[in-house]
């Protein structure tokens, strides 16, 4: 069994989308979908610098749109279908819950109520490497910080305002190493409440159909099998930790043999190499890659 899996915001690099407009019907998908989200997806991913791609209002769509067009090229026969945080869209979008104009829509939305939600308080995320498990989550209890992503592999985000997080730069877990990330604001944590009302009403209107391929969930990494408990999920996420060591836990459990990363590929793959030893991983990054891609998928 194979598993195609989405990345999650910072993931994005300037120019990424560059190879991939030389694709039949690339070009057009991306423009067609800029119109729902109201940016300009392509040159976002071609010539937008790294500061411009990093608002969360723009990182969102463009990333859910790079994953939804590169599983279309690849057309990958149904397996295990999984997202880490806005990469769910794609994913509920790949099992056929949403549509990709539904998603792309309701990740529009989404986009815009974090942005504004991260701009209400100075928040960050770092991450935490290497250490005990136990300690490291001990230790974000101290400061007050959520663990908004439990990656798995050793690898723990912190969620909360800057001066917890400096505070935990200043007293940091034993034998782990942090690293700041470069995003907007804590998300996955209580800092997202208001996000998580907008996305309830945003997502009052949609009709969403039961996955057509086993779907897994950053909330606890089960295998959603009804399309309303799947955009309730979606829209509660905004404010609930990522669980994906959970989401690989599974992947495992259901006898995964190869995981798929779409564009732009690397960080789950990366994860996957350390926690799922012997599964087969392939990220997407170019179109050099989707060979290696399709084969592994045999």
């Amino acid at each position: 069994m194979h598993a195609i899996v989405a990345p999650g915001q910072g993931a994005q690099t300037p120019g990424f989308l560059n190879p991939w407009l030389e694709l039949p019907g690339v070009s057009d998908r991306l423009s067609a979908w800029s119109d729902i989200v109201g940016l300009d997806l392509i040159a976002y991913g071609t010539t937008a610098d790294a500061d411009a791609i990093r608002d969360t209002a723009v990182a969102q769509p463009l990333l859910v749109a790079a994953s939804l067009a590169a599983a279309e090229v690849l057309q990958a026969p149904p397996g295990a279908v999984a997202g880490h945080s806005v990469g769910e869209f794609a994913a509920a979008a790949i099992a056929g819950v949403l549509t990709p104009e539904q998603a792309l829509a309701l990740v529009r939305e989404r986009g815009q109520a974090m942005a504004k939600a991260a701009a209400v308080t100075a928040t960050g995320m770092t991450a935490v490497l290497g250490g005990d498990e136990a300690e490291v989550l001990a230790s974000l209890e101290r400061h007050g910080l959520t663990p908004a992503n439990i990656n798995g592999a050793g690898q723990i985000v912190a969620g909360g305002t800057l001066e917890q997080l400096d505070a935990l730069k200043g007293d940091p877990p034993a034998r782990a190493r942090l690293r700041p990330l470069a995003v907007a604001g804590a998300f996955h944590t209580r800092h997202m409440a208001p996000a998580i009302d907008h996305l309830r009403d945003a997502a009052a209107g949609v009709s969403p159909q039961d996955p057509s391929a086993p779907l897994l969930s950053n909330a606890d990494g089960a295998v959603v099998t009804s399309g309303a408990d799947c955009l309730a999920r979606l829209v509660t996420q905004v404010g609930s930790p990522v669980r994906w060591d959970a989401c690989m836990a599974s992947m495992v459990g259901m006898g995964v043999t190869a995981l798929i990363e779409l564009l732009p590929g690397g960080t789950l793959t990366g994860l996957a190499r350390r926690a799922m030893p012997g599964v087969v991983t392939v990220a997407l990054k170019t179109p050099d890659d989707l060979d290696a891609a399709r084969e592994a998928l045999k």
